[in-house]
């Protein structure tokens, strides 16, 4: 669990306790839940690749660039994320174990496949986007993230990263999920190992480094750790959004 500021732990309290798990307990509702949060699981690895461009090298020909601590954290999200394995030890990133718990338990992957397929054609993330028949709060929620990735200074994504997205899945999800799974729900097993394989990877270490990497790139100005505590909020606002739509789905 990351370390927050009293300024975000109302925020973070209002997604743990959101009244949407309590929706959440059957195969069918998991569908509904997934079939929206998909792009949340997207959109997190623009954020981190975003840092991962500026606070790496991510270019020829290389050099040292930034703390060699903020490029270990980023760089170990990064392999955790896109290169970790499935239950039978096959190389996949975390987006990719989530669209086979999708298939696994029967929900509806066309949107996100869309998406994925015309990102791939080099269609701009906004169009492919549109285009996809993603829900109404799924497109709105990727366009609160994606303006960060692409618009904010780099304080300020570390925020949203850090504050925002790692750790806000609560214990009584994962205990649904966990139940569906020991009835034998296919679906449920595989979903299970992802949300299992997140709390393992991101571990209590990634925590005090993510804030170290606020604190180093915000280098004393506290006008600019005020800031990166705003974007949080803000971000931290859209989830809660967007776990209002789909709660009235379910």
């Amino acid at each position: 669990m990351i370390e927050t500021t009293t300024h975000l732990d109302d925020y973070r309290s209002a997604l743990v306790n959101h009244p949407l798990y309590n929706k959440i307990g059957s195969i069918n509702s998991i569908k509904r839940f997934m079939e929206t949060h998909v792009f949340a699981v997207w959109d997190f690895m623009s954020l981190l690749k975003r840092l991962q461009l500026e606070l790496t090298c991510a270019s020829i020909p290389w050099i040292p660039v930034g703390n060699p601590i903020t490029r270990r954290l980023i760089n170990e999200i990064v392999f955790g994320e896109e290169s970790d394995v499935n239950q039978k030890g096959q190389p996949v990133s975390h987006f990719e174990l989530y669209l086979q718990a999708m298939e696994d338990i029967g929900a509806d992957t066309s949107a996100i496949n869309i998406f994925i397929k015309q990102l791939k054609q080099g269609k701009s993330w906004e169009n492919a986007l549109v285009n996809s028949g993603a829900s109404q709060a799924a497109i709105q929620f990727v366009r609160n993230t994606m303006a960060y990735v692409e618009h904010a200074p780099i304080y300020v994504v570390a925020g949203v990263f850090t504050y925002g997205r790692e750790d806000l899945i609560p214990d009584m999800f994962i205990s649904i999920v966990r139940k569906l799974s020991d009835k034998g729900h296919l679906g449920a097993q595989t979903l299970l190992y992802y949300l299992e394989r997140h709390i393992e990877i991101d571990g209590d270490e990634h925590g005090p480094m993510a804030l170290q990497m606020i604190d180093e790139l915000c280098q004393g100005d506290a006008a600019k750790k005020q800031k990166s505590i705003n974007a949080a909020q803000q971000a931290l606002q859209s989830r809660i959004k967007l776990w209002d739509a789909i709660a009235e789905t379910l």
